[in-house]
């Protein structure tokens, strides 16, 4: 069936909004999928070459027509939630919420704020985690969207709606959140982890779909892997954005912020060790690599030099996968071949690969 999922081989921030929204526009979906909480962002260039980040919807529905979905796997911050919906002018024509996603409420995010999680893993504060305790204990202040008058409006059985569009061959595109590190129970870093599974298969059954459904799972990366801000678990070979911003041709105080706490992120060298191993549990039928452009200046120019050729072949040698398309930009995506007109060189120390 006509079902993709795009899910993070990383720590999150790979690029997966963009990655979502091209292939909607490509394959016309009908129906676009956010799971998940507002703990994290997904970000895109609109039709006007501006930056728009989004924590509760799913980026992806810029594609023409798209109706974004908000399945039972979603948690649902209502102010965030009416915030980004009044911004992007949708009605409830083109967005749809499951009765019973779980709401997340001031409650969850002061115990958040107030239990040390944000000092202790990096926590972003947003009350996902705690309003994700609450339903797994079937505690009595648990409140899902049908108990929220403010989404009515909104309301649908979102499964029956999808496998409504899977009947008539049209395409659904779910974004998943975080990266394969974040993994609760796969990622390998816990307790530095986040509150949920984050791999395809969660992603499949919090939308309320079976996995006989999926036809395309797209893994994203990028070449310099970020974590979140504090004490958010390892990052092998570690760097800083001044050296990134001397590498790319950037000025010398840029850096990359988190969209939920605008926090300044860690960023390292690519790690070779947690991309086989989302490989090896997401099962990729294409990767995606971004944010290719960070390691020289002339490639978003048109460059495509000797050395980030070799890069990307090592990157395609280390974890015995090939490369679909390459970022090079946060509107840009191009076909891997473009890098093979060069040759393939090995690439200098500054770009090698580490493995954990």
């Amino acid at each position: 069936m006509p079902v993709s999922v795009v899910v993070g081989g990383q720590y999150g921030s790979e690029g997966k909004g963009k990655v979502a929204l091209a292939i909607a526009r490509e394959r016309d979906a009908r129906c676009v999928v956010r799971v998940g909480g507002t703990n994290s962002g997904h970000t895109i260039i609109d039709q006007h070459g501006q930056p728009r980040a989004f924590r509760q919807l799913p980026a992806s529905v810029f594609a023409t027509d798209s109706i974004a979905v908000l399945p039972p796997g979603a948690l649902i911050d209502i102010d965030i939630f009416e915030k980004e919906v009044v911004e992007l002018g949708l009605g409830p024509d083109r967005v749809k919420v499951s009765p019973f996603a779980s709401l997340i409420t001031s409650e969850d995010r002061d115990t958040e704020r107030s239990n040390g999680l944000v000092e202790r893993i990096g926590s972003t504060g947003s009350g996902t985690g705690a309003a994700l305790i609450r339903r797994i204990t079937r505690a009595e202040t648990v409140r899902l969207a049908k108990n929220e008058e403010r989404l009515h409006p909104y309301l649908e059985d979102t499964t029956d709606l999808m496998r409504a569009v899977l009947a008539k061959k049209q395409r659904i595109v779910i974004e998943g959140s975080q990266g394969f590190g974040l993994s609760l129970l796969h990622g390998g870093f816990y307790p530095k982890a986040t509150s949920r599974d984050t791999t395809a298969a969660a992603f499949i059954a919090e939308a309320g779909l079976s996995p006989l459904d999926v036809d395309e799972i797209v893994l994203v990366l990028r070449a310099h892997p970020i974590r979140v801000a504090g004490p958010s678990g390892p990052l092998e070979d570690e760097t800083t954005w001044r050296d990134i911003a001397a590498e790319a041709g950037l000025p010398e105080d840029y850096k990359e912020l988190t969209t939920a706490t605008r926090k300044e992120r860690r960023v390292g060298r690519f790690e070779v060790d947690v991309v086989r191993r989302a490989i090896t549990v997401n099962r990729p039928t294409s990767i995606v690599l971004n944010h290719v452009d960070y390691l020289d200046p002339s490639l978003a120019s048109g460059g495509r030099p000797s050395q980030t050729c070799g890069f990307i072949s090592d990157i395609e040698k280390h974890i015995g996968e090939k490369i679909a398309k390459v970022g090079l930009g946060p509107a840009s995506l191009v076909p891997r071949s473009e890098f093979d007109r060069n040759g393939r060189s090995q690439p200098s120390s500054r770009h090698s690969l580490r493995a954990l």
